[in-house]
């Protein structure tokens, strides 16, 4: 058997990438010929990376396998899927509701939209089997008609073994103060990520707990949604905050896990999350949550957090100011984070789930 891992872009560094690396390895390993099919060039410097053109010709027995991960719109995958004879599943990590766009930039707008089109065409298309990151994004896809005994859940493979083994870049925190507790975000600067009411929050905390606290944003930037980062920042110097809100953009593994080893909690306010990696990252490196129970957040937190579904920036400033001042509560969360990642996230519990999810597409 012949198996193709297909993906508009196959990048080494983001979530869809190390999903998709932890697959290829788990399938080769089981003895599986396998090759990567996509259409952007890629940065992966062990893999070659095929052009997704070509993979008709690599998949021409009706027991070959299709593996499409599924995150944004893409007409060539669609006409694959709807031509190929072999088995195909789709590995479906959301799409960000094309809402959160509108005045931000139409061509996000115009491809979350169309990308949430071709989902509801997708699961139309018979003998199409599904594999989601979360029960949210199941749920998404029975609400447009799916049969549940075409679906099943697999969380995303992750790369933590290599955070855990990685020496910190303490360095790259040189801006920080040594007073005030450290709150963190990991996410992109995106309008979904919830960064305005995130703000919101910290502003709270500082002004009635803590005034020499800090927040530190792990994220990438996306010239195209430069409209939402200067809200951002507008609402960084409304609140007088300039000073103790870091913005690390593009930056390393090293430099992330220092973030994490130096923060005391995990600030995490995102609207809509199909998953949700960096709360599996806060378990692995030991720190407690506090989000908003919003999309699939608490599928993925589980009783390993305290989220709330109001937005309320009070809610969050006084969970905060609870944590840091309660070594009981704090120890309990982080305790619970890392038995949640052993029972459910660890890579041979995903590894078992996915070739189990495989055995019944077969």
């Amino acid at each position: 058997m012949k198996i193709a891992m297909l993906a508009p872009a196959i990048l080494g560094r983001d979530a869809i990438g190390a999903d998709i690396r932890e697959m290829v390895a788990i399938l080769r390993a089981r003895g599986d010929e396998l090759r990567l099919f996509a259409e952007e060039p890629s940065d992966l410097q062990e893999e070659t990376v095929h052009s997704y053109t070509t993979l008709r010709e690599w998949l021409t027995g009706a027991d070959d396998l299709l593996i499409y991960h599924h995150s944004i719109g893409w007409p060539s995958a669609e006409a694959l899927l709807r031509g190929l004879r072999c088995r195909r599943i789709v590995r479906y990590h959301n799409i960000t509701p094309p809402q959160f766009f509108y005045g931000i930039n139409h061509s996000y707008l115009r491809a979350c939209a169309a990308g949430r089109a071709e989902v509801a065409r997708l699961v139309a298309i018979p003998g199409l089997e599904w594999i989601s990151d979360s029960s949210y994004n199941e749920d998404e896809l029975i609400e447009l008609g799916l049969d549940r005994a075409r679906s099943h859940i697999v969380a995303p493979f992750h790369r933590m073994e290599h955070l855990l083994e990685i020496e910190p870049d303490h360095r790259a925190l040189s801006r920080l103060s040594v007073c005030g507790a450290k709150l963190l975000m990991v996410g992109r600067l995106a309008p979904n990520k919830g960064y305005l009411p995130l703000i919101d929050a910290f502003a709270c905390y500082v002004a009635n707990y803590d005034p020499d606290a800090e927040l530190m944003i792990v994220g990438k930037k996306d010239p195209r949604l430069s409209k939402y980062q200067l809200r951002m920042q507008e609402r960084i110097a409304a609140y007088g905050l300039a000073g103790q809100v870091h913005v690390f953009e593009n930056v390393g593994d090293t430099v992330l896990k220092a973030c994490y080893e130096r923060a005391d909690a995990m600030l995490y306010l995102s609207e809509h999350e199909g998953f949700g990696v960096p709360l599996v990252e806060a378990m692995v490196m030991g720190l407690p949550i506090i989000g908003r129970a919003t999309a699939a957040t608490p599928a993925t937190v589980g009783e390993a957090g305290l989220l709330w579904d109001d937005v309320d920036p009070r809610l969050y400033a006084a969970s905060i100011a609870r944590l840091v001042r309660d070594p009981e509560l704090r120890e309990r969360m982080v305790k619970a984070g890392e038995a949640r990642f052993l029972e459910e996230f660890d890579i041979a519990v995903l590894a078992r789930k996915f070739l189990a999810a495989l055995g019944k597409a077969a």
